[in-house]
């Protein structure tokens, strides 16, 4: 009997190898591929990163007032908080309009532009000094909730993103981003930027491997990036950084850890390209991340 179990047992071996080898196979060919880069970024390990205040528990718009300071608002009060980078908290606090569900701020040289969840633009004039000055546009855009607001020097204008889908039918299928021009203080008659649902899905599969048909996007937050002229959206609800070109073409989609990113609703640059992102208070405090800029030579 002894002679037998020998056999048996490289029989045995055989199988058991050829198991894990086919295992093996089938889990690699069902893995995500690796988690894509953000070129310049790494969204990993942040340069610096704050706990903001309390009062920033729902922090929901940032934006740069100069290379030692930035700007924020919050989702129930008419107020804009200065935050000094160097001494890591807030420095001054601007009363500009009442309570309400204020979701994004810009900066364009001396003024500042706050948007309130409805599209209605607040201009605030001159507010580094006190005797600043508040001017409101209701700008009539056709998306029930507005999130994301940013200043785009190419065209001298403001974009607006919506994260809900507009009330038009040519663009059902979209998110859209509209254009208040500066200029005329009034706002385009058509989307400037439509982002769909399947382009996106088909970029992320392509990416990562990790997405079955339509992604999603709804965005919370965008900017212009100052070096490379590309378009960055965050999109909170499903922890995602998206980077657009000027032709709408998506040139990256970036998974956010949602560990780290509990809840990213702000999004701003330096001149340097120097990266920020503010997170809502969701089950911690709010946060601010610093992520430098590292230029390809």
């Amino acid at each position: 009997m002894k002679y037998l179990l020998k056999p048996l047992f490289a029989v045995a071996l055989v199988l058991a190898t050829f198991a894990v080898l086919a295992f093996s196979m089938v889990r690699q060919s069902t893995q995500p591929k690796s988690q894509p880069k953000l070129p310049g970024y790494s969204l990993e390990r942040p340069d610096k990163s704050d706990e903001l205040a309390d009062i920033l528990i729902e922090v929901s718009g940032l934006t740069d007032v100069d290379d030692r300071t930035l700007a924020c608002v919050q989702d129930e009060l008419g107020v804009v908080f200065f935050y000094g980078l160097e001494e890591r908290r807030i420095v001054r606090e601007l009363p500009f309009s009442d309570v309400g569900d204020y979701e994004g701020i810009t900066r364009v040289g001396d003024r500042l532009y706050a948007l309130r969840s409805d599209g209605k633009l607040f201009e605030i004039d001159d507010f580094a000094g006190e005797d600043f000055h508040v001017t409101t546009y209701d700008t009539g855009i056709p998306v029930k909730n507005s999130e994301g607001l940013a200043y785009d020097p190419a065209h001298h204008r403001l974009l607006i993103a919506g994260k809900s889908r507009p009330k038009d039918d040519r663009y059902k299928e979209a998110k859209v981003v509209y254009a208040f021009d500066l200029d005329t203080k009034e706002v385009a008659p058509d989307p400037v930027l439509a982002f769909t649902a399947s382009a996106i899905g088909r970029a992320l599969k392509a990416e990562t491997g990790q997405w079955d048909g339509d992604a999603s996007i709804n965005p919370s937050a965008i900017a212009v990036h100052p070096l490379t002229d590309d378009i960055y959206v965050l999109s909170s609800k499903d922890h995602l950084l998206y980077v657009f070109d000027r032709t709408e073409e998506v040139k990256g989609i970036y998974p956010l850890s949602e560990r780290r990113f509990e809840q990213p609703e702000g999004i701003t640059f330096l001149d340097d390209g120097t990266m920020f992102i503010s997170n809502e208070g969701k089950n911690g405090a709010p946060t601010l991340y610093r992520f430098d800029y590292a230029q390809a030579k």
